[in-house]
């Protein structure tokens, strides 16, 4: 696939995309996260780049949402899905579901969506998913205690970009790979002439070493697992709680185990061992001071407690040697001063769980030599020092190799683990989408060449000519009002039609729920309806209705949009709604009526609201079919109405219903006041004389 032949994406975009593992998978399957793992591209701006390459697939010349209230209708179906989702993932992938006339989109996202609709959204599994993000990939591991060497240029190269986590030293000879060692805990020489050399020093020599990372840097899965370890849990989580683990190409408990062996910071968890180094390497320093405590102090009692007696020719030979409070400790206090070694000692080696190996350099810290005070010799707390530290360290990194060992493998299967949860988010969406819409799968009958050239298949209708669309209880999602307070509508349209009916009857929200079941259809999404049967539509065009007459540069505007639509118009969905507002009824039935003209010579589908609807058929140069929202009557003062158009009634109006309610009343009161023979001024007459002027 050519990156940049794909709308919005340049050179430099290009270049980051081709980062990535499978960057035409990632395209391919709208998959956001992956495309938002390219450096500089966020997942705003992936998804729109998905959807992209997705027209790009499909041969898709976009322009399917023709008119502003087409867009708006689309938004505000893709919000309602949008509402359904968890994920901030979720929310940006459903982006790349948009209305296309293309049967080989629609078809592929309807396979998407008859699977989605059978899941069920349990509860737990939405709050599960709430810990659910795509895998960030750490960019920051630095590794400062190792370092590779080798004496090959080339090498360098190969070396700074396949581990990057390390140093990359150049040497000439073994004598350069010791004064590396002296300065790095570990070196790993990459020359095989290497191999044999006796250097002081933990150096290793390993020419696979560029071929093997992982046990080279056990710290890069390491970080990388450490980094998502929260959000990999949580898609566990998600699967365990789906019932979905047998789905994915991952060992859940291996997974899991890996999981809980690794500290936040990278480090391995669980081990007494190193725990133990790490304990005894941290607080050597605290130790050992505590311990010249526990000396001194042993001997400060001794020395109070005993009586000591120096002959006088004794106290003389001492001073005439020079000899200090040492020699006295060491002839008179030699048994104590031991004692308070040896409980020195004692203290160090039981506080800080040394081995034996380590107890006797501990030992080494107090002299047997008698002093006072007792005091530390700092060359052999360094050893023990350097010793702790090397040890754990050594321990550390037989941890991690082995640790990464076991999760390096198993980086492909989280990354799908994640994945596949983020994705059922999306399937959830639109099953909770279709369950409280009380949607279904729509059947479309596809024109002879299938809407882009895939052809037709078994079932398929060769003409869609004399198909619109077909709506069996439908409830516009765009009511804000609960489901079951809806009232559900069937309306069937082939051809051109004009649709009549009463003030606040519903015409406008039947419009919107055409527009919203089309607009769904062609995103190959279920649709609010019980049944809903439909043609391959080019385009919608939805022309809401305009707020007062407009004037003369906006009305030949229009005019001329409907001109470009009568001439090309024969795929098109046309949805209008009180078109005679543009200027003077008269003047609006006329137009309407050429429009309706034309559309119905191209073959176009349209239904046009009006109130003008018998003036525009009497105009029209065909037959055209005139439906009607019926009111059954006003009760209480409010219109009781029949939300399913009647095919071919022309509906009347509300001041029609209303003179007739008067005349109703009027004559039921005139005829109470005639049988108590009082004598009024009839008032049914002037209503019937009203009524009249509607037949």
């Amino acid at each position: 696939m050519d990156l940049e032949s794909i709308p919005g994406v340049g050179e430099k975009t290009a270049r980051a995309l081709s980062d990535l593992d499978d960057p035409e998978r990632a395209l391919r399957a709208g998959d956001v996260a992956t495309i938002a793992s390219a450096p500089g591209i966020t997942q705003g701006r992936a998804a729109r780049i998905a959807r992209g390459a997705i027209r790009r697939e499909h041969d898709d010349p976009g322009g399917f949402l023709a008119t502003d209230r087409a867009r708006e209708i689309y938004r505000e179906v893709l919000s309602l899905l949008k509402e359904r989702t968890v994920t901030a993932y979720a929310a940006q992938r459903v982006e790349t579901f948009y209305p296309s006339p293309r049967r080989s989109r629609i078809e592929e996202v309807q396979t998407f969506a008859r699977e989605s609709i059978s899941r069920e959204a349990d509860p737990a599994i939405l709050e599960a998913l709430e810990g659910v993000e795509p895998l960030r990939t750490p960019g920051d591991v630095r590794v400062r205690e190792r370092c590779l060497a080798t004496t090959d240029a080339e090498r360098y190269s190969a070396a700074r970009e396949a581990i990057p986590e390390l140093s990359v030293e150049v040497v000439e000879d073994a004598q350069g790979l010791a004064e590396l060692a002296r300065g790095y805990s570990t070196v790993i020489a990459l020359d095989e002439s290497f191999a044999g050399v006796t250097v002081e020093g933990d150096v290793q020599v390993r020419p696979d070493a560029l071929e093997t990372p992982a046990e080279i840097v056990p710290e890069r899965p390491l970080a990388f697992f450490a980094r998502n370890r929260d959000r990999i849990t949580a898609a566990i989580d998600v699967h365990r709680t789906a019932g979905l683990a047998d789905e994915v190409d991952c060992d859940l408990d291996a997974l899991e185990d890996g999981l809980s062996r690794l500290e936040p910071d990278g480090t391995v968890a669980g081990d007494d061992e190193l725990d133990r180094l790490t304990v005894a390497a941290d607080d050597l320093d605290a130790a050992v001071g505590t311990a010249e405590t526990v000396a001194n102090d042993h001997l400060r009692d001794a020395i109070r407690e005993e009586d000591v007696t120096i002959e006088g020719s004794d106290l003389l030979s001492l001073v005439e040697r020079g000899a200090g409070v040492d020699s006295l400790l060491s002839r008179e206090l030699a048994d104590e001063f031991a004692a308070a070694v040896a409980a020195a000692r004692e203290y160090l080696i039981d506080s800080l769980d040394l081995d034996a190996g380590e107890a006797e350099l501990a030992r080494r810290i107090f002299g047997d030599e008698p002093t006072f005070p007792v005091e530390r010799d700092e060359d052999a707390t360094a050893r023990l020092r350097e010793e702790l530290v090397a040890a754990k360290e050594r321990r550390a990194g037989k941890l991690k190799r082995e640790l990464a060992a076991d999760l390096a493998d198993q980086r492909d299967g989280a990354r799908e683990l994640v994945r596949a949860a983020l994705e059922l988010d999306v399937e959830l969406a639109i099953a909770r989408f279709a369950e409280d819409f009380g949607c279904t799968m729509p059947e479309f009958v596809w024109d002879a060449d299938g809407g882009g050239g895939s052809g037709g298949s078994g079932g398929d209708t060769a003409t869609n000519a004399n198909t619109g669309f077909t709506i069996e209880a439908g409830r516009s999602p765009l009511l804000d009002e609960p489901l079951e307070a809806i009232d559900p509508v069937d309306y069937e349209v082939a051809g051109v039609a004009l649709l009549s009916g009463v003030n606040s009857g519903g015409k406008t929200s039947l419009l919107d729920l055409t527009a919203s079941v089309v607009v769904l259809a062609h995103m190959g999404l279920p649709v609010p309806a019980e049944r809903a049967q439909l043609r391959r539509f080019d385009d919608l065009h939805y022309h809401a209705k305009t707020q007062g007459t407009l004037d003369a540069g906006a009305f030949e505007s229009t005019v001329r949009e409907f001109a470009d639509l009568a001439q090309g118009g024969e795929g098109s969905l046309v949805l209008v709604d009180e078109l005679e507002s543009i200027t003077e009824p008269g003047a609006s039935a006329k137009i309407i009526a050429g429009i309706l003209e034309a559309l119905h010579e191209n073959g176009a589908t349209a239904v046009f609201v009006s109130h003008l609807a018998d003036e525009i058929r009497e105009m029209a140069g065909f037959a055209v079919t005139v439906d009607g929202i019926e009111a059954v009557g006003l009760v209480e003062g409010e219109l009781e109405v029949n939300r399913s158009p009647v095919k071919n009634h022309l509906a009347r109006s509300t001041p029609e219903l209303i003179v007739e309610k008067l005349a109703t009343e009027a004559g039921t009161d005139d005829s109470v006041r005639a049988n108590g023979g009082t004598e009024t001024v009839s008032e049914p007459q002037f209503y019937d004389r009203l009524l009249e002027k509607f037949e």
